[in-house]
């Protein structure tokens, strides 16, 4: 009996917990070092040593934009051609380009979406917006078509850009075009809009021939406010479009 009470006397005791454990609460945490770049340095709107606020960052002057060049030709002497030209009385008579849709249909992209996608690519490219997948209406078994299925890609060009593009057409490209012998004056619609179609789009400067994989084809329409051939002719013939005689 005397050796049990012995060992239940040198069995050890049990620490204590702290009282913040007993109630369940979490020991407090040290708080963070500040990082030696932003110790010195004021927040926004924060108040300095000095008692100064901190300066916000001076925001950035945009860039000025240049007016497309055709657009400045057409309000500088164009107009005033056509006014006396056709004898207009109201300026809004007098005949504008309204849009330009260009359209490719890729007849391979049936067999090959990805052919699709590399042709609204070049377009973008062309444009200077991005084009739109056109798709199937409706099937046709003797093509291979499904309706939803995509067969090629368009854009329409409006205002600055319209304008950009067409200086590009009338100047660069089609005069890079092999045996071109100019336009042909007769592809309106009878209500004022010209079509013309482009065999090769690597005529145009912004496509590398070297990275082309494949060449597509093209057709522009050009949509003005002319109500007759005869003004939309004389519309497109000041801003230089080199018509066949």
């Amino acid at each position: 009996m005397a050796d049990t009470d012995e060992k239940k006397a040198k069995k050890p005791e049990k620490p204590q917990r702290p009282a913040n454990a007993e109630q369940g609460e979490k020991p407090a945490k040290a708080p963070k070092a500040v990082k030696g770049g932003q110790a010195g340095k004021p927040q926004q709107g924060e108040k300095t040593g000095d008692g100064k606020a901190g300066k916000p960052a001076a925001p950035r002057e945009p860039e000025p934009r240049v007016p497309a060049r055709l657009k400045v030709q057409f309000e500088g002497t164009i107009r005033g051609k056509l006014a006396e030209q056709f004898g207009y009385k109201n300026r809004l008579q007098i005949p504008v380009v309204d849009k330009i849709v260009i359209n490719m249909g890729i007849g391979e992209g049936v067999a090959d979406r990805k052919k699709v996608e590399s042709a609204a690519a070049d377009l973008a490219l062309i444009a200077g917006q991005k084009a739109v997948i056109t798709k199937a209406r409706k099937s046709i078994a003797t093509y291979k078509v499904r309706a939803g299925q995509a067969i090629g890609c368009k854009v329409t060009l409006r205002k600055t850009r319209m304008y950009e593009f067409l200086d590009r057409l009338i100047n660069i490209a089609l005069p890079r075009v092999r045996d071109f012998r100019g336009l042909s004056p007769k592809s309106f619609d009878g209500r004022g809009n010209y079509s013309l179609g482009i065999k090769e789009h690597i005529v145009f400067p912004e496509i590398d021939y070297d990275k082309a994989a494949d060449i597509w084809g093209m057709d522009i329409t050009v949509c003005t406010t002319a109500r007759n051939d005869d003004e939309a002719r004389a519309l497109l013939t000041a801003f230089n479009f080199p018509f066949r005689q």
